[in-house]
């Protein structure tokens, strides 16, 4: 188990593709973690606060740090390099009722990203096709957060998962099947309707 120390370790030694690793190694995000290795610094920043504040940790030290660094590496286009690595650096960002213009840049960027279909890509151009696997790990970043629902065609985007479950690939399944128990029930239930997500 990593604790807080063991990260500030890691982070102040600028190892952030060995934190990074570490840090997704036991998470089912595990399977989505190549899709993060262009931006480790990125990356490593944005898990290590989800890490610290599932620790209860959000007032560590290394928090204001992480933060700042997310901020800095955010690029013009309002993404973090990929859209993975968008969705995660949102996530972190988020993460303690968090505001401001760099969440509300990169909830743009991928509401641009976001393909007809639904769903995204996994290399930043829209016309790129369509990632199961990407989009699952967007979804189970951010389905929680109304504001992302809100930002981007979230219907389509579970419309397209249902359509397709039985076609997804093992870990495009597995992300998929963690983002589902992130949606709130009224996210996915119309008025009067039963939700067809169990």
């Amino acid at each position: 188990m990593l604790t807080v120390r063991y990260i500030e370790k890691l982070w102040d030694a600028r190892k952030y593709s060995r934190l990074l690793e570490e840090l997704i190694a036991p998470r089912v995000e595990a399977a989505a973690a190549g899709e993060l290795g262009d931006t480790p610094a990125a990356a490593a920043a944005a898990l290590a606060l989800v890490r610290l504040d599932e620790l209860h940790q959000p007032q560590a030290s290394l928090c204001p740090r992480l933060i700042r660094t997310l901020v800095a590496l955010q690029e013009t286009d309002g993404g973090w390099g990929d859209v993975a690595t968008t969705a995660l650096c949102l996530r972190a960002l988020c993460l303690q009722n968090g505001q401001g213009q760099a969440i509300e840049r990169g909830l743009a960027y991928l509401a641009t990203l976001q393909q007809p279909a639904g769903i995204w890509p996994k290399i930043p151009i829209r016309r790129m096709p369509e990632d199961a696997l990407v989009s699952a790990f967007v979804l189970a970043q951010l389905a929680d957060n109304e504001r992302f629902r809100d930002a981007i065609r979230f219907d389509a985007a579970l419309a397209w998962f249902e359509s397709h479950r039985w076609s997804l690939d093992q870990g495009a399944q597995s992300i998929w099947d963690h983002a589902r128990l992130r949606i709130p029930a009224v996210a996915t239930t119309p008025a009067g309707a039963e939700a067809s997500w169990s």
